[in-house]
C-alpha cells in the first residue's frame, strides 16, 4: 500500500470527482473528494447498507455468496457527488449481464482510489484523468512525486469533471479573485478535488486564504452554516450535495471565465473550457463559465484481461440502461481524454 496523505477512506466525493470529480465529483470528484475525518457521515459505510451489495466496509458484495473469484471490488467516491450513485448503476448492470458481483464501495475519490488500486484492493475505480496521468508518471502532486503507480491501466473515460466554485448568495463573491482572505473548503485533503482547486487558486495568483478540508456533503453544510465562505466540488452536474444545498439557501456558482480561464488552462493542460447550464441549480438561471477534467473508469494491471473485457462490455453494451451523464457516456467517446495506457482487456473490446 502506497501511502497517500490525508487518504484514509473517508468517502468524501468525487468525484470527482474529482469527481467531483470530480465534477468529481465530484469530482470529482470527482469527484473527487475530501481528506475529512470521516464527520460528514460518508466514511465508506454509509449509503452502501447491503441493500445493493455493497455494504462498503469489508469488501464482500452482501448479495450472492458466489466465489472470490467472481466478486469484484469497485471504488466510487463519497455519497454527496456523481461517483457513486453512477457506479452503483454500473453494479446493477454488470451483475444482470455477467457472473461478477460488484462491491461499490464509497471512498475519497480519485487520488484514494489509484492507492486502492495499486495495492489490489481495487479491481476497478473512478478516478480523474489529469490525477490518472499524474499517478502513472510519478509527478504532479505530492503523493505521486517519484512514485509512480506503474501497475495503473485506465479502461475507459466517461464525462466532463466539472470544477464547480460554490458560495452563498450573501458572500458577495462574484469572482475567484474574490476569495483573497477568504475561507475556502477545497476538498478532501490530497484528493483530485483538492489538487485542481489549489492548482485554480495559485493560477489566479489567491494566495491569501484559509484551506478547509472535506467532503461536498459536509462543504455543503459548512456553506449553510457560514464557516466557510466558497466551496469548491469537482464532478458531473448536477452535483447532489450542491442541488441540495440551492433548495436551502440561496447559492452563487462563481464563473471560472475569460483571463482567469486562459490562465488556469495555460498553467494545466488536462483543463477544458466547461459550461454549467442555466437551471442546473435552483435560482442560477444563466450558464456560468467554468473549466473541467474527464472523469473514466481505470483498473490494474493485475485484473485478468477476460474480467476487464467482460466487464467493459457489459458497461458499455448495455448504455441504455443508464440514467446519469447519458448525454457523454459513449463508446465513440470512451477513449477522448484517456491519459494512460489502456488495459489490454479494455483495448481488446474497443477495438473490436
Amino acid at each position: 500500500m502506497i501511502g497517500l496523505a490525508g487518504c484514509s477512506g473517508d468517502g468524501g466525493d468525487g468525484s470527482d470527482g474529482s469527481d467531483g470529480s470530480d465534477g468529481s465529483d465530484g469530482s470529482d470528484g470527482s469527484d473527487g473528494s475530501d481528506g475529512s475525518d470521516g464527520s460528514d457521515g460518508s466514511d465508506g459505510s454509509d449509503g452502501s447498507d447491503g441493500s445493493d451489495g455493497s455494504d462498503g466496509s469489508d469488501g464482500s458484495d452482501g448479495s450472492d455468496g458466489g466465489d472470490t473469484e467472481s466478486r469484484l471490488s469497485w471504488h466510487a467516491g463519497g455519497t454527496g457527488g456523481t461517483y457513486f450513485p453512477l457506479s452503483n448503476e454500473v453494479k446493477t448492470i454488470v451483475e444482470a449481464n455477467t457472473d461478477f458481483s460488484l462491491n461499490v464501495q464509497s471512498t475519497g475519490a480519485s487520488v484514494e482510489n489509484v492507492g486502492s488500486l495499486a495495492d489490489g484492493s481495487a479491481d476497478f475505480a473512478l478516478i480523474q484523468n489529469d490525477i490518472a496521468s499524474f499517478a502513472k508518471n510519478g509527478t504532479g502532486i505530492d503523493a505521486f512525486q517519484d512514485n509512480a503507480i506503474e501497475n495503473l491501466r485506465g479502461v475507459a473515460t466517461l464525462y466532463p469533471e466539472t470544477i464547480t466554485l460554490v458560495t452563498l448568495a450573501e458572500n458577495d463573491i462574484s469572482s475567484v479573485g474574490d476569495l483573497s482572505g477568504a475561507t475556502i473548503n477545497t476538498g478532501d485533503l490530497g484528493s483530485g478535488t483538492q489538487v485542481n482547486a489549489v492548482q485554480i487558486l495559485e493560477s489566479i495568483g489567491v494566495t491569501d486564504y484559509n484551506e478547509q478540508n472535506a467532503g461536498f456533503s459536509q462543504a455543503s453544510e459548512q456553506l449553510a452554516n457560514g464557516d466557510i465562505d466558497a466551496a469548491f466540488v469537482v464532478g458531473g452536474w448536477p452535483v447532489g450535495a450542491i442541488e441540495d444545498l440551492a433548495n436551502t439557501n440561496d447559492i452563487e456558482i462563481v464563473p471560472v471565465s475569460g483571463e482567469n480561464r486562459e490562465a488556469v488552462k495555460e498553467d494545466a493542460s488536462w483543463f477544458a473550457d466547461d459550461t454549467i447550464p442555466g437551471g442546473t441549480y435552483s435560482g442560477v438561471e444563466e450558464d456560468v463559465e467554468t473549466v473541467a477534467v474527464q472523469a473514466m473508469i481505470a483498473t490494474n494491471a493485475g485484473v485478468p484481461a477476460e474480467t476487464v473485457e467482460t466487464v467493459t462490455a457489459a458497461i458499455f453494451d448495455n448504455l441504455d440502461e443508464l440514467t446519469i451523464k447519458t448525454d457523454f457516456i459513449t463508446v465513440d467517446s470512451a477513449q477522448d481524454g484517456m491519459s494512460i495506457e489502456l488495459h489490454e482487456g479494455a483495448a481488446s473490446y474497443f477495438d473490436a
